[in-house]
C-alpha cells in the first residue's frame, strides 16, 4: 500500500474569524497564542510554506497585563533615519498613546520574517475598547 503526501492547496483552506478579549491577559502569552492561530498551526492541514491561518480580532488591547517592571523597563525604539533620530518610548507611554501597536508588534515578532509573515499579519485586527467593525463576519469568541 502506497502512502501519499498531503499537500495543502488554496481550496482546502477554510478561514474563520475569532474574537479575543485581551483584558487581564499577559502580553507575551497572548501574542504567542494569536501568532499560532494566524499561522494556522492549530489546524491539521498546516504547512509552513502556506498561509492556512484564521483571522483574529483583538479587543480591549489597552487592558493587557505585564509581569515585573516591564511597564517602565520595556522600551520601543524607532528611528527617523536622520542623525540623532532615535526615539525611545517605554511600554507605559506606548499603551497610553497607541495600545494597538503593542500587540501588533509583539505578534509581528513571532511570525516569519518574509512575505508570508507580512500576509499573515494583515489578518490581525486590533482595537482599543469593546467594539469592532467586523460583526458581519460572525466571529467566534476564542477563550485563551
Amino acid at each position: 500500500m502506497k502512502q501519499k503526501t498531503f499537500v495543502t492547496k488554496p481550496d482546502d483552506i477554510q478561514r474563520e474569524w475569532w474574537v479575543v478579549d485581551a483584558e487581564g491577559k499577559t502580553l507575551g502569552r497572548l501574542a504567542t497564542q494569536i501568532a499560532t492561530i494566524l499561522r494556522g498551526k492549530n489546524k491539521p492541514i498546516f504547512a509552513p510554506n502556506t498561509d492556512t491561518g484564521d483571522y483574529v480580532i483583538v479587543i480591549n488591547c489597552e487592558k493587557i497585563v505585564t509581569t515585573g517592571n516591564k511597564l517602565d523597563d520595556k522600551i520601543y525604539y524607532r528611528h527617523s533615519k536622520y542623525n540623532g533620530g532615535l526615539t525611545a518610548t517605554p511600554l507605559r507611554r506606548q499603551l497610553e498613546r497607541f495600545p494597538d501597536r503593542v500587540i501588533q508588534q509583539a505578534v509581528k515578532g513571532m511570525l516569519p520574517k518574509n512575505a508570508l509573515g507580512r500576509k499573515m499579519l494583515k489578518k490581525l485586527k486590533v482595537y482599543a475598547g469593546d467594539s469592532h467593525p467586523h460583526a458581519a463576519q460572525n466571529p467566534k469568541v476564542l477563550e485563551l
